[in-house]
């Protein structure tokens, strides 16, 4: 106990017990910056101040006396609990910064440039629930063709983006290759088998677009099937398609099928975090999902997913409880 910081302590409550005024508290108080200074632990306050009451009072009762030792353990306590709880917001600080980057890195690395191809009108979204997305969208885009991967990683954080880092390693490499549903899925299996952990699972639904047959093919690794549009007919139809997770086995055949498309036709591709929308009274059904894209089925691509998201944002009290991911092809005329 430094014994010169114990000495002017001493003075400062012999005056502020004289005096009891407002400017001699304030001496007090500019003068507890000095314990900091010089790192003496709250329990050491509690022993000076009870040496300087005990030279200046010296006849208080025993039990007075008792109480400050029994503060002093209590104040030990206090202080290994107060370090370890500065130790943990230390701690958090540093993994948000670290998240930080990651997102920035994630955001910059997974980009993709939506299609812009003549009788296709492109529209979609991404919401993430916390701050890394494990949703993923890619687009490939060639002359007459666009593509699309819906991705959904079931885990969340830097581990999720770094498996998404690996899908789009393996479709950058597809660009000049057969681009297939079936074909697209091969390969992207093969890489995801051999570079990513087997506790971490990938469902991932491919289309493509045709403008020369207006023809929309498509294959699916164990991912939500699409909603297709009939915009003559005003009704909803499942594309599903059979296919096991990325990653489950190296050699697996994916399903391939087509849905020839008309004007003002269009398909919904999401994850599972727009179909299992909870609300207070539970999960929604596909009939709630089908109502909200008929109310706006004459709009653009670009308005019906966002009308999706807020209405269903909506359903939630615009707290997302899973990665919101919706992509829109619409036939144009």
């Amino acid at each position: 106990m430094p014994q010169v910081v114990g000495r002017q302590y001493k003075e400062i409550l012999k005056q502020y017990l004289s005096s009891q005024s407002e400017e001699d508290l304030y001496v007090g108080q500019q003068f507890s910056r000095r314990f900091i200074e010089k790192d003496i632990a709250p329990e050491d306050v509690i022993s000076i101040h009870k040496n300087a009451l005990h030279d200046i009072v010296p006849e208080l009762r025993k039990e007075v006396w008792d109480s400050f030792d029994f503060l002093i353990e209590m104040m030990i306590h206090y202080g290994l609990t107060l370090r370890e709880h500065q130790s943990l917001i230390r701690k958090q600080e540093a993994i948000q910064m670290e998240m930080d980057v990651a997102t920035g890195v994630q955001d910059t690395l997974l980009k993709t440039k939506t299609p812009n191809l003549k009788g296709l009108d492109v529209g979609w979204i991404s919401k993430p629930a916390k701050q890394m997305n494990g949703d993923y969208i890619y687009f490939l885009n060639h002359e007459h063709e666009a593509g699309v991967a819906v991705a959904d990683v079931m885990g969340k954080g830097i581990p999720a983006a770094l498996c998404m880092s690996m899908i789009k390693f393996g479709m950058d490499g597809l660009q000049d290759e057969n681009t297939s549903p079936q074909n697209v899925l091969n390969i992207i299996n093969r890489i995801v088998e051999k570079s990513v952990d087997n506790s971490m699972f990938i469902s991932m639904f491919y289309g493509m677009f045709d403008a020369r047959d207006s023809m929309f093919s498509y294959a699916s690794a164990g991912h939500e099937p699409a909603l297709y549009f009939n915009a003559k007919e005003q009704t909803f139809s499942e594309l599903s398609a059979k296919g096991l997770l990325l990653g489950i086995k190296p050699n697996v055949v994916y399903e391939e099928r087509k849905q020839k498309m008309e004007v003002n036709d269009f398909i919904v591709m999401m994850t599972d975090g727009v179909t299992e929308t909870r609300t207070e009274d539970g999960f929604i059904d596909m009939k709630t999902i089908e109502k909200l894209l008929l109310e706006v089925s004459e709009k653009p691509a670009g308005a019906i997913a966002e009308h999706l998201y807020n209405e269903l944002s909506k359903l939630q009290n615009y707290r997302l409880s899973d990665d919101f991911t919706v992509v829109i092809f619409k036939k144009e005329k």
